[in-house]
């Protein structure tokens, strides 16, 4: 017999059950009158259970392409079908295949000795009407599989999981210009010192989280910044990624202090949760929950002195997760 017959008879055991062994309650007199099958009613039931599985699916589809219009009403589409489906089965279920009777009988006392076996024997005759058990338990599991992975599914909204690459990709690379939101080329010459810019790659999408930068200018003798990267602030102008490294707020805040005492140094400030990051030392965290420092980009001024761009980020762009360090960030392909 081939590997594959043998596979296949398998499968059909499995699905359509194998021959019906002797009733558990067999030597005892029947509580629950017998019921004729109704093979109709059981295909009925498995259509329905494939139905809630194939919703369940499309949930998952749904969720997974998060640029669709109208998601959200797709979304609870899917899953308010599969959970119709789950219900119109058991009505089935209930109405046309399960055996019911009607008896006007006082309950058994408290700890009633046969109590529990009554109970077990009217559960068992119960389901004569089933013919296609294993094949019904299969249509079953199948649902509440998909069902129970399209309630999980929404978690990976939590931080990325699988689909990290778009984070690790920015439009920047050497050349580039750094232009404000109307495409203004900036001039070294017309950056003033401590003083809030937000810049875009020349010709890129705005919308690209690797996209923004904040761009303030400081005495050159202010920064410190670390010894691979001190060519990299051309006239003390140095360029940070302008999405927050907490939970990608946008960078909105320049913080310029008048009271030593109080405020010891400049910084760039997240509104959203306080993430505060020093522009002097590489943007690291000096307050708030965010996890790293901002990505700092390379600059450079070209013959005509506008700023450039000199390489890629320091690091990935957007907000942290596990494993963010483990990349560095590349041009897309």
């Amino acid at each position: 017999m081939s590997a594959l017959r043998r596979w296949a008879i398998a499968l059909g055991v499995l699905l359509l059950g194998r021959k019906q062994r002797q009733p558990r309650f067999a030597d005892r007199p029947r509580i629950v009158p017998p019921g004729e099958p109704d093979p109709r009613a059981e295909w009925l039931v498995l259509a329905l259970l494939l139905g809630a599985t194939a919703a369940a699916v499309g949930f998952i589809i749904v969720y997974a392409f998060n640029h669709l219009a109208h998601q959200t009403q797709y979304l609870g589409l899917t899953l308010g079908l599969a959970f119709a489906f789950v219900a119109a089965a058991l009505i089935v279920v209930g109405k046309r295949l399960v055996v019911t009777e009607e008896l006007e009988e006082d309950y058994p006392l408290p700890g009633h000795p046969t109590a529990q076996e009554e109970v077990e024997q009217l559960v068992a005759e119960s389901g004569d009407r089933f013919t296609r058990k294993r094949l019904l338990l299969t249509g079953a599991g199948a649902a509440a599989g998909a069902i129970g992975a399209a309630l999980v599914v929404p978690a990976l909204s939590l931080g990325p999981l699988f689909d990290t690459g778009a984070l690790y990709e920015t439009p920047w690379r050497r050349g580039i210009r750094l232009v404000d939101e109307h495409g203004k080329p900036l001039l070294l010459d017309e950056i003033e010192r401590e003083t809030f810019y937000t810049a875009y790659p020349q010709g890129a999408d705005k919308e690209l989280v690797g996209s923004p930068l904040v761009v303030v200018r400081f005495e050159p003798a202010e920064l410190h910044l670390p010894s691979r990267r001190r060519d990299w602030a051309p006239g003390g102008v140095v360029a940070y990624s302008k999405v927050c490294t907490h939970a990608g707020c946008a960078i909105a805040l320049f913080r310029k202090p008048t009271f030593p005492v109080v405020e010891p140094g400049p910084a760039l400030i997240c509104p959203c949760h306080y993430s505060t990051f020093d522009p002097t030392r590489g943007a690291k965290v000096i307050f708030g929950p965010a996890g790293r420092a901002l990505p700092q980009l390379p600059l450079a001024v070209d013959s005509s002195g506008v700023l450039r761009a000199a390489g890629n980020f320091s690091g990935p762009v957007g907000p942290s997760w596990s494993g963010v360090r483990s990349k560095a960030p590349r041009n897309p392909s």
